[in-house]
């Protein structure tokens, strides 16, 4: 299972997500300290009906509590887009 794969497994199973995008923008950052070590950057979208009512900063620590198992060795970097389902339309 390729990182983006296992990222989508992990928010799926964690977070109980409905949609989950990744988008791995690794390649953008090349010569970074963190790609030099191994660690990608991502950008995910996820909805879950668990961020209902839940502060933007709720949400993403939630994220990275379920790709926790990832950090810092596989993912050095992680953009968030957590949304609600009536907030994802």
């Amino acid at each position: 299972m390729n990182r983006v794969q296992q990222i989508e497994t992990l928010l799926v199973r964690g977070l109980g997500a409905t949609t989950v995008e990744v988008e791995d923008d690794s390649a953008r950052h090349a010569g970074h300290a963190g790609a030099r070590s191994g660690g990608g950057h991502f950008n995910v979208v996820v909805v879950a009906d668990r961020f209902r009512g839940m502060t933007t900063i709720e949400r993403h620590r939630a994220v990275y509590d379920a790709v926790d198992e990832m950090m810092p060795a596989e993912i050095h970097a992680l953009a968030i887009r957590a949304l609600s389902p009536d907030e994802a339309g």
